[in-house]
């Protein structure tokens, strides 16, 4: 559906709603865009000739073409002139034939645009970033996703300036042109010969380099491979690079989805608003994802480059060969990528342990994020059903609960099964903008037999409710019948405008483990014998019961194994029960669970005591000693270690909560760090001897497990330092900050100084930044580790404050903006949520002034504030002032209106 225009700007009319009920095709379809770019930073020309034709399944109507920030200097029919109406920011032409070719002629400046949509220009360069709704900002378009034409573009540039023009496709042309007024100039022409929606084009142009790799398909193509990067990057993109090759190949091997371009680009910019853009074979990326080598790298940034390197590459198929009909349907591409994503990273990592770790941070993602989203004011359905703007829905619900919306249909039908889907996916709308309904209809219909071909219409409920469902599992043991019976209930709470839920279609993975810790056989009281140690239950019913048989003592059960459904499981567990989980499951995910429930229910009685200050030993004995035995585990993976050694967040903490004093969660966390830290200090002592040396630099999963470890036990080592006044560790964590040979071991030995709030932080933070004063992905982190320290007296906010001061600190850039308000507003929850409210005013003053810059960034930071209504005083009544100043500001963009509206009403 078309956007209404947004003339609140204007003060006339709020901002509109748009529907997903309301959704009809357009009038018209075009089928070639041929556009030409004289580029210049204060003043591009943009000419665009389009054949348009009539569609005949719409009534008659009038053209509406969506423009944004346009000067309009021509527009032909055919070649004659015509006449035209503006409809608010919409070009209108009536009485029109039924087909047709149009001309419009455009002036936009590309260096003014501080919203980084559309055309920009970053570092004397031109970029483009056209989803959702950019294109309407570069020329007069019909720009929506359902409406797919193919592309030829020209670009004309000053070639000492902008030596390499590149654009979606193929290269067909280049050369010289006349010379301008500052000398030479060229140009390049792209074909692209793959019909795509006006959210996939992209130009780039600039002084830029680029390293190139040829390779041969499966089916025995040869491709050309490139990254671009500003010179001076070059040696920081063999990652990148590498992650493509390997994402090339494995969707060739798992899906049979080739490459189908001669050529394929990533281009690398520091001014971007999201992480990376799939446009069609032209992928923009923010530098973050790109640029990496051990110097300026951590193990952390490695990762991501390769999990976003495949993700927009798997976009490839599943988001540009295949499209949405409308932005409802967003998670169609996003949610069913992000899941091709985790597959790609988990199959790279080979060994089980590994697998089982990914998974383990891609769950502790989702529900740290995603949980708090469904139960807040912005809370909707994978598929929503509204909104005002689009990019306020680029969100947790419809990437990471998405991507296990699929990852339950895979698991209904089968790995080779929803390999067989995706076949019939593709045969059936391989060029097509489609909906979520056609994908899961694919599925189910290429598995006939299974789960999910019996239950769509219930399971399709995953799309339409928001939410997260609860669990509710009860067992019990009958000694004389030799029986476990366990009962799984389910519930939803309400949410905006869905005040009833209907029952979901829940897989729970199950097991039950003896008295020795093994895995009993699993055999209900219908089935004639046992089979196996682990299955999957389908729950689609408010409730049913389980009845195991041939069971001699009673076990213990460990449900949502591999977290097969994004539900909260309840089970009255006892600290028994968890302890004997996290010693002996087989699942490691439910180990790590264990583990993470037994921390909770030890936090939140220290959080509810009543005893304040809090109690500085909220951990007892057995908790203590169950943490030493990980660390010491022969058979446990070090990285498996670290995660269960980390605490949950004190983000995760709040959410377990019906009232949030923030400053009490921060109190108990941190007796609990500091607890662990002295009482295993012997155990750290030993931990970081023993994985302090990984060698020569590998970011592989086992290296980089043993150097997450090392770097956690120098963090609780300083910590005890803080307490015990040792100064031998300290020390030595300076010195290893100061002597490491890899950004990782450097960066965690300064995280561990400053997190613990040690002196010798600040000499450190000082050489630090000299040394990588001009690497500014490295500076984000040195700023970033500021503002997300530890809160002691309120000192955050002051230094907060100081650090946009620096002469390095640019409101403009987004990555820049992030790393110190976002990290603070967002991501330190004690320092944020202040008594006086100074951290409340601080984030509405910059919420409204970045709001005039970039309504994206502004309205992603205005999020800070999502669960102001689960705050206790003085909080509550303080944030919601806040909030309420900022929604009174009179030209506030749509972004951010729709945020801090909807938290009002919340």
């Amino acid at each position: 559906m078309l956007q209404m225009p947004d003339d609140r700007e204007n003060g006339q009319m709020p901002a509109a709603v748009i529907n997903r009920a309301d959704y009809v095709a357009p009038a018209y379809w075009i089928d070639t865009v041929d556009l030409c770019f004289d580029l210049d930073p204060a003043k591009t020309r943009v000419l665009n000739r389009m054949k348009l034709r009539r569609n005949p399944d719409v009534p008659a109507q009038p053209l509406k073409l969506d423009g944004e920030e346009l000067n309009l200097a021509r527009v032909l029919v055919n070649g004659q002139g015509t006449s035209f109406r503006m409809e608010g920011s919409r070009l209108v032409l009536d009485n029109l034939p039924d087909d047709f070719e149009l001309e419009i002629f455009t002036t936009t400046c590309p260096a003014k645009n501080t919203k980084l949509m559309g055309l920009y220009v970053s570092n004397d360069s031109f970029f483009t970033q056209c989803e959702a709704e950019g294109f309407r900002r570069i020329t007069y378009f019909l720009d929506r996703p359902d409406v797919m034409a193919s592309y030829s573009v020209t670009l004309r540039a000053d070639k000492a300036l902008y030596p390499v023009l590149l654009s979606n496709g193929n290269l067909v042309e280049q050369g010289m042109l006349e010379d301008g007024t500052n000398g030479p100039r060229h140009f390049a022409r792209w074909v692209d010969p793959h019909k795509k929606p006006s959210y996939l084009f992209a130009l780039v142009a600039g002084q830029l380099v680029s390293r190139e790799q040829r390779i041969t398909s499966r089916a025995g193509k040869e491709h050309t491979l490139q990254v671009y990067v500003r010179p001076g990057d070059l040696d920081k993109t063999e990652h990148a690079m590498n992650s493509l090759m390997h994402s090339v190949a494995w969707d060739e091997a798992r899906f049979g989805l080739p490459l189908d371009l001669e050529r394929f680009m990533i281009v690398a910019t520091s001014d971007f608003n999201m992480g990376a853009m799939e446009n069609k074979g032209l992928n923009i990326f923010n530098t973050k994802y790109v640029l990496a080598n051990q110097a300026t790298a951590t193990d952390t940034d490695y990762s991501n480059i390769e999990s976003v390197v495949g993700h927009e590459y798997f976009h490839h198929w599943t988001g540009n060969r295949i499209t949405c009909r409308d932005w409802f349907q967003l998670s169609l591409k996003e949610g069913l990528t992000v899941f091709r994503d985790q597959e790609f990273s988990q199959d790279l990592c080979g060994e089980a342990s590994a697998r089982a770790v990914k998974r383990i941070e891609d769950v502790r993602v989702l529900r740290t994020a995603q949980f708090p989203e469904d139960a807040g004011p912005m809370a909707h359905p994978v598929r929503p059903d509204s909104y005002i703007e689009i990019s306020n829905f680029y969100t947790v619900t419809i990437y990471e609960k998405g991507a296990e919306v699929v990852r339950m249909m895979q698991t209904l039908v089968g790995r080779k099964g929803f390999a067989s889907g995706m076949t019939l996916y593709f045969e059936r709308h391989d060029g097509s903008a489609v909906t979520c309904d056609d994908f899961a209809q694919a599925i189910a219909d290429a598995n006939p037999g299974s789960d999910l071909s019996r239950l769509l219409p219930q399971f399709k409920r995953w799309y339409s409710q928001a939410g997260t469902p609860r669990v509710h599992a009860q067992g019990v043991y009958d000694a004389a019948a030799r029986t476990y019976t366990l009962t799984l209930a389910q519930s939803c709470a309400p949410t905006a405008g869905q005040p009833v839920k209907e029952p979901f279609v829940i897989p729970v993975g199950l097991g039950l483990l003896g008295a020795d810790g093994a895995d009993l056989p699993l055999q209900l009281a219908h089935e004639a014998a046992a089979a196996g140690t682990s299955r999957t239950v389908v729950l689609t019913q408010a409730s049913e019961t389980l009845t195991f048989v041939n069971v001699d003592a009673e076990p213990v059960p460990s449900i949502l194994r591999g977290f097969t459904a994004p539900v909260v499981l309840e089970f009255d567990y006892t600290d028994a029960q968890l302890l004997h989980l996290l010693a002996h499951d087989s699942d490691p995910f439910n180990r790590w669970e264990a583990g993470q429930r037994l921390a909770v229910r030890r936090a939140i009685k220290s959080i509810a005591a009543v005893a304040y200050p809090v109690d500085a030993a909220p951990l007892d004995d057995a908790y203590v000693a169950a943490m030493r035995s990980v660390l010491h585990h022969p058979g446990l993976d070090a990285a498996f270690k670290e995660l269960v050694l980390t605490l949950p967040s004190e983000i995760y903490l709040a959410e377990q909560l019906d009232v949030v004093d923030p400053q009490r969660i921060h109190a108990v966390r941190e007796a609990m760090r500091q607890q662990l830290a002295v009482a295993l200090a012997g155990d750290w002592q030993q931990v970081y001897e023993t994985n302090q040396d990984t060698g020569a630099y590998i970011p592989d999963p086992a290296s980089s497990g043993r150097r997450a470890l090392a770097g956690m036990a120098l963090s609780q080592l300083c910590l005890a330092a803080m307490t015990t006044g040792d100064t031998v560790w300290p020390g030595k964590t300076l010195q290893r900050f100061k002597d490491a040979g890899n950004m990782t071991d450097r960066f965690n030995a300064l995280s561990a100084l400053v997190s613990s709030g040690h002196p010798l932080a600040a000499q450190a933070l000082t050489k630090f930044h000299a040394m990588f004063k001009d690497e500014a992905l490295v500076i984000d982190k040195w700023f970033g580790l500021q503002a997300s320290a530890p809160d002691r007296g309120g000192n955050i906010l002051p230094a907060v404050r100081q650090l946009m001061k620096h002469p390095d600190f640019s409101l403009r850039n987004p990555n820049r903006a992030r790393s110190v308000i976002s990290t603070y507003c967002q991501a330190n929850p004690a320092a944020f949520h202040r008594t006086d409210a100074a951290g409340y005013v601080f984030w509405s003053d910059r919420v409204m002034e970045l709001d005039a810059i970039n309504p994206q960034v502004a309205a992603r930071l205005a999020r800070a504030l999502d669960r102001w209504s689960k705050l206790a005083e003085p909080y509550r009544s303080a944030a919601r002032e806040a909030i309420a100043r900022v929604a009174a500001k009179t030209d506030l963009s749509k972004d951010t209106l729709e945020v801090v509206t909807r938290a009002l009403a919340d």
